[in-house]
């Protein structure tokens, strides 16, 4: 990039939509990425503790994968390939049923939908709708899953909903999610009480779909016990289990499935984000076997299954879950994590840890707060966002290839970013 134009953002602002968003608070032109650190135009390093949402999880151009995309491209491999077979659509899906699914005592057909997490949903209550013969689904307070219109029904965020500009977001009934309703309230009681009762005025469901940790609704961790709730009530009321697994999993959880300690057997996982291992568009459904009603063409989409994104996901399958290794190094850093996040949570009163493995934040209490302690890090080097109903945790995503010399230098940044806003606070106050 020109010189002249290595911070210069006025193209932005004359022409890119105003539903832009993550750069209005970090308006660096970025150039350059590797691992977990970020370079804009002027040279200036960024510690990446957002990792494109979880995008990344395996960190910036992994080295393995890069290299095996570029002789992918430079061998004139295809790029795209709509639903034709090919050798790298076959090579992703052995290692997924061999590495992933297999160890695990999982048997699901994998659908290849449109390259975002929306899609996969849209995908999925369409056909939970289509096999039940039912329209309502159950989703819960603080979801997110999305913002096509389908999802978007399931999405409780009011701002995010008013996107639709009055549009219909119907046959979603939203119930509380765990702890919802405070800790003496028992949410799986009053779920199947509503749907026990033929007054209740909730109609039958096709599905239950739930994250079992709530990304943009504030890092809500659904317990086991929870989960396996959900499960009985869907399965006492002939529903499906719908599980999205977009943000939380692929390693997030601590496991490649956020779900796996629960032990329930979903009908249908969404994918997506971090699938592809190298932040390519990659999305998918997967089904249980006696569920794949489709007939062809039913639901498809000019860009269903990312030929370049077979590529590195397989490479990162491979490289990162071949055996146990991977995911014990995510159990240690996410001690790590806790006790950093505990440190941040001291500085502020009333403060609580948030979520689970690395997908961790605290809520400070208030959206201004948190808001003004992640900006104040990006003035220091520290790429890090908020989340919750309200924006008021301060959210952890960092690449899971994080090594422990940069989260702990990204810790001291957080720290010193809560202690500049949180005494700045206190002298305004006086």
């Amino acid at each position: 990039m020109p010189k002249d134009m290595a911070q210069n953002t006025t193209i932005f602002t004359r022409r890119e939509s105003e539903a832009r968003s993550y750069c209005r608070g970090m308006n660096a032109v970025f150039t350059r990425a590797s691992g977990s650190e970020m370079f804009d135009g002027e040279g200036n390093r960024y510690i990446d503790f957002l990792a494109g949402c979880s995008s990344l999880n395996y960190g910036h151009n992994d080295p393995d994968m890069k290299q095996a995309l570029v002789e992918h491209i430079t061998a004139d491999g295809i790029a795209h390939g709509l639903d034709f077979h090919s050798e790298t659509k076959a090579a992703f899906l052995e290692a997924y049923e061999e590495k992933i699914l297999k160890p695990r005592g999982m048997d699901y057909k994998v659908m290849m939908t449109g390259p975002t997490g929306t899609n996969a949903v849209e995908a999925a209550i369409k056909l939970a709708r289509k096999v039940t013969g039912r329209t309502n689904v159950i989703s819960f307070t603080n979801g997110f899953h999305g913002m096509t219109m389908g999802a978007l029904a399931l999405t409780g965020n009011k701002g995010k909903r008013g996107g639709a500009g009055g549009g219909s977001l119907a046959d979603v009934t939203h119930m509380p999610f765990e702890g919802a309703l405070g800790e003496n309230v028992d949410t799986l009681e009053m779920i199947d009480a509503m749907l026990s009762n033929p007054s209740s005025g909730i109609d039958a469901p096709a599905a239950f779909i739930f994250e079992p940790i709530q990304g943009e609704g504030g890092l809500n961790a659904a317990s086991d016990a929870w989960m396996q709730g959900i499960e009985k009530i869907a399965r006492k009321h002939g529903a499906l289990l719908i599980v999205d697994d977009i943000q939380a999993g692929c390693g997030r959880s601590g496991s490649f499935f956020s779900f796996e300690a629960s032990g329930i057997k979903p009908d249908m996982i969404t994918q997506a984000k971090s699938l592809s291992g190298f932040g390519l568009p990659f999305a998918a459904l997967l089904i249980a076997p006696e569920h794949d009603i489709w007939k062809p063409a039913e639901h498809n989409g000019t860009f269903r299954g990312n030929t370049h994104a077979f590529v590195t996901a397989r490479v990162a399958i491979e490289k990162f879950w071949s055996d146990d290794t991977f995911e014990k190094s995510l159990a240690e850093k996410a001690v790590l994590l806790t006790t950093a996040l505990k440190d941040v949570a001291d500085l502020v009163d009333g403060a609580t840890l948030k979520g689970r493995g690395l997908m961790q934040g605290v809520d400070v209490g208030s959206g201004e707060l948190a808001g003004a302690i992640c900006a104040r890090a990006y003035e220091l080097g520290l790429v890090i966002e908020t989340s919750g109903a309200n924006d008021e945790i301060v959210k952890y995503l960092a690449p899971l290839t994080t090594p422990e010399k940069v989260m702990r230098e990204g810790f001291d940044i957080l720290l010193q970013a809560t202690r500049d806003v949180t005494g700045n606070m206190k002298l305004a106050a006086e």
